[in-house]
């Protein structure tokens, strides 16, 4: 099997996670890890076995593919960099800062036929795979994504920090474009939004209410979908799935009477599924999990609901 060389961008906190899953990848050989911190680049460099580099485009004649993890306003200049020398590009979310330059990635992905993926890590939560073959219809759908403030993070409002996961997640499962989008928030401790609530409504009629917090005194990480037949709440964070179902119409059970169905999975670990998801792609030219368009769409959304809550009169 021939080895994909890879190299991981920004070696943060989140970019250091990126490095230890590619270097213990059998598939991939990690190149380098590229920071403008040295003290970053070096501690990374050192626990992974690889290269210390400041510039990134010092290795874009040496790697196949890339991860990128640095502070948002960086995604579209390299990864548009890296598109234009071949490399395949995997970009932590969101995919960029406006429409217009995820646009420009996907059509320039599209044009030397590279792999764009976008860093949408909840696509591999274990409790998500296990809805296949589960959820069918949804016809409304209820996300809490609450965290305590961090300063880490806040380079971006808690819509595209937080709530885009679930604004992709949702996408994915209802299937259907987005109709129309209703939104509130403010912002706390920080100069951006800090709390915020969009409903969304979606053109096969499925209708999501999604809640984001980066100011509560808890963190959880929930999900509820309701359909016909069924009512799936989806803990996130614990990996645990429950359905709750009417019986079939030809069982004997009592006006009222339902079935619980509670499941547990593994912790798992979502990142390096992510990332093999990612090389299966580069090696064997198949479209990703989750596509550059798929950024696009959940960045489009994102900012209209900040859009919406700016318009809000306070």
């Amino acid at each position: 099997m021939k080895k994909v060389r890879t190299a991981v961008i920004g070696v943060g906190y989140l970019g250091r996670f990126h490095a230890q899953k590619y270097a213990a990848l059998p598939e991939s050989e990690l190149i380098a890890v590229v920071d403008r911190d040295p003290a970053s680049r070096e501690r990374v460099a050192a626990e992974t076995g690889c290269r210390a580099v400041g510039d990134f485009k010092e290795i874009l004649g040496e790697v196949d593919a890339v991860s990128i993890a640095t502070p948002t306003p960086l995604h579209h200049p390299i990864a548009r960099a890296c598109l234009e020398r071949g490399v395949h590009v995997l970009v932590e979310k969101p995919i960029t800062e406006t429409p217009a330059q995820a646009r420009e990635l996907l059509e320039l992905a599209s044009k030397r036929g590279l792999v764009l993926t976008v860093g949408h890590l909840e696509r591999f939560n274990s409790a998500i795979l296990a809805l296949e073959g589960t959820l069918h219809t949804p016809r409304f759908v209820e996300s809490h994504r609450l965290a305590q403030f961090k300063a880490r993070g806040t380079d971006v409002n808690v819509v595209l920090d937080l709530m885009i996961h679930d604004i992709d997640l949702i996408q994915s499962l209802v299937g259907a474009p987005i109709e129309s989008i209703d939104a509130v928030g403010t912002s706390v401790f920080s100069a951006g939004l800090d709390i915020a609530n969009a409903r969304i409504r979606y053109a096969n009629g499925c209708v999501a209410n999604t809640t984001a917090s980066r100011v509560s005194m808890k963190v959880e990480r929930k999900l509820r979908l309701f359909q016909d037949d069924a009512y799936i709440s989806i803990d996130l964070q614990q990996k645990v799935l429950t359905i709750v179902r009417k019986p079939h119409e030809s069982a004997a059970a009592a006006p009222g009477q339902v079935t619980i169905e509670e499941r547990s999975y593994e912790q798992g670990d979502a990142l390096r599924l992510e990332i093999e998801s990612f090389l299966r792609s580069v090696r064997e030219g198949r479209p990703p999990v989750v596509t550059g368009a798929d950024g696009l769409r959940a960045l489009e959304a994102a900012i209209r609901i900040t859009e919406l809550v700016h318009q809000t009169p306070r």
